[in-house]
């Protein structure tokens, strides 16, 4: 019996000295869940009052009501109503679309080019470094000079004119080089090729040369190579850049303000001409219509190939 009472005994010492072990193991997933949320908290927090709340303001806004001398708060779809049926709106757009799809076919095409150059053809590290930098030197001004350095160039008795008449290729200038859609695009295209190359190079960069060598020796032509290997595995790049290209020339005003000499207008210089004219709910309902359209586009390009996977 008193065997008995004395292993009793032992048991419950045994489990009262376990218990707190086994409790630790429950609590360790929970507290290492919850450091992680507290670690995530500050960036959360920068971007819900630095990306939501401006977006939630930009949507309650565009609900308001605007008279020619005042702002009042409101729940209207009068804003919305007007851009909806308005023939100048769609006319807008479509010259957006435009100008966003014809500049990612020439960025891309550039891009991937040099990309392609640099990934394959530079056999140097030191080389390719050197020679991304000269791709980088246009930033090192500010993108207004950028475009203001064209101007001399284009206009009418600037210097292209003045070398296409000396050399007899026309007799007179040509008016549409400046303050027309071809100004316009050639300022994209000079802003924001490199947004393309960039991500491009970086995938070619980590494609694996074993993949090329067994190409070529299965037979293949570099035209089938770069086809059936390089390019599929480029995907990711290209869709990172074309996000940039798109989203940054959709949203672009300034560029197509000086280019085409106010002649021509996009949704940018839409919204940028509501606030010149204090219209803040006609301007927040644009942003709005301009911001569905970027995300649906977004979201076409981004099922071509998942990039988070790809990465």
């Amino acid at each position: 019996m008193t065997d008995l009472t004395v292993s009793n005994d032992t048991d419950r010492k045994e489990e009262t000295r376990l218990q707190p072990g086994v409790s630790a193991k429950v609590r360790k997933p929970v507290s290492d869940a919850v450091s992680g949320w507290l670690m995530s908290l500050p960036m959360a927090g920068v971007l819900v009052f630095f990306l939501v709340l401006p977006i939630i303001m930009i949507v309650v806004v565009s609900f308001w009501g605007a008279t020619e001398f005042s702002i009042y708060p409101a729940f209207v779809f009068d804003n919305y109503e007007f851009l909806l049926t308005s023939p100048v709106t769609y006319s807008v757009f479509l010259n957006t679309v435009k100008y966003a799809l014809i500049t990612w076919a020439l960025t891309l095409g550039i891009g991937f080019t040099i990309a392609y150059f640099l990934a394959f053809h530079v056999r140097s590290l030191t080389w390719q470094i050197v020679l991304f930098l000269l791709c980088t030197i246009p930033f090192w001004t500010s993108n207004i000079i950028r475009m203001i350095s064209w101007i001399p160039f284009l206009g009418r008795n600037g210097i292209a004119n003045s070398a296409l008449i000396s050399l007899g290729v026309v007799d007179e200038p040509l008016d549409w080089l400046l303050f027309s859609d071809f100004s316009v695009i050639l300022a994209f295209v000079h802003l924001y090729t490199l947004f393309m190359v960039v991500p491009i190079f970086n995938t070619m960069m980590r494609i694996d040369r074993s993949l090329i060598e067994a190409a070529y020796d299965a037979g293949a032509s570099g035209f089938q190579t770069l086809t059936n290997v390089v390019l599929p595995l480029t995907k990711p790049g290209i869709m990172i850049g074309s996000i940039f290209v798109i989203t940054l020339v959709m949203g672009d005003f300034i560029t197509v303000r000086f280019m085409s000499g106010s002649q021509k207008a996009n949704v940018g210089r839409l919204i940028s001409n509501d606030i010149a004219l204090l219209q803040y709910p006609s301007a927040a309902a644009t942003a709005v219509i301009l911001l569905i359209t970027v995300l649906i586009v977004i979201a076409t390009l981004l099922r071509f190939v998942d990039i988070r996977k790809e990465l």
